[in-house]
């Protein structure tokens, strides 16, 4: 395993060659990203804002009422995403339900619906510019390593794994399409492909069917462990979220 490791961080990127997506975005499609009047995500912040600070029963207090300002409680929040709470690994989608179902004592939203995007949204936002975590916790050392075995493993008929695209090959194209380095500054993000907002996990399902591997439900601890490994490949890289993808 040791070995193993060795060589994988000798096929990472270099932390002075790594790029965000927005660096492939056509001109028109940046300056779509970069102007909030026209971004198309502005209506899932606008979404996530009220749904921040309305509280979904008479009974129940708002995300307001025990966070307040999201702006300023919410500051970096996104930036330290996924991280242990209590027994299990959580991104921050399963935390939003989290408190949702123990403060809020409301069924939690499903996932990629949109009250839990809109939600997410809001609160990565507050976090765009903010350096991405290290995640340097020993208390995710395993999770860690098993997301990034996730990332190196082949895997589906075409027999791919994630690092053979994103970092052996990043740059070139594949279908006509540059290869990203699969840094995952943006999300959750609006993909044009998709006429909405996504998240992370969901992209990576996409990925997974493309390579025709099975892919892991939605909330799973596998895609959890990958979220965290492509955060850490992100380590010191600045939010974007909300951004705009193809």
């Amino acid at each position: 395993m040791l070995v193993a490791h060795a060589l994988w961080a000798q096929a990472e990127i270099p932390l002075d060659q790594r790029q965000s997506g927005s660096v492939l975005l056509s001109p028109s499609n940046l300056a779509l990203q970069n102007d909030p009047g026209l971004h198309p995500a502005s209506l899932w912040l606008l979404e996530g804002e009220a749904l921040w600070k309305t509280p979904p029963s008479n009974n129940a207090p708002s995300c307001a009422s025990c966070h307040g300002d999201a702006q300023t409680s919410m500051r970096d929040v996104a930036t330290r995403y996924p991280r242990p709470r209590g027994a299990q690994l959580q991104n921050l989608e399963g935390q939003i339900n989290q408190c949702r179902v123990q403060r809020q004592h409301q069924p939690a939203w499903p996932w990629e619906s949109a009250p839990l995007l809109s939600v997410t949204s809001w609160v990565a936002h507050q976090a765009k510019g903010k350096a991405i975590d290290d995640f340097a916790s020993p208390h995710l050392k395993a999770d860690l390593a098993a997301g990034r075995d996730l990332f190196f493993q082949r895997m589906g008929q075409i027999n791919l794994s994630c690092a053979q695209c994103h970092d052996q090959r990043w740059g070139q194209k594949l279908a006509g399409v540059v290869i990203p380095q699969a840094h995952p500054t943006g999300y959750p993000l609006y993909r044009l492909e998709w006429q909405g907002v996504g998240s992370l996990q969901r992209r990576l399902r996409n990925c997974m069917n493309a390579v025709r591997a099975e892919p892991y439900a939605l909330g799973s601890l596998e895609l959890t462990r990958l979220e965290l490994y492509l955060m850490w490949r992100a380590r010191g890289m600045p939010l974007e979220a909300p951004a705009l993808r193809p």
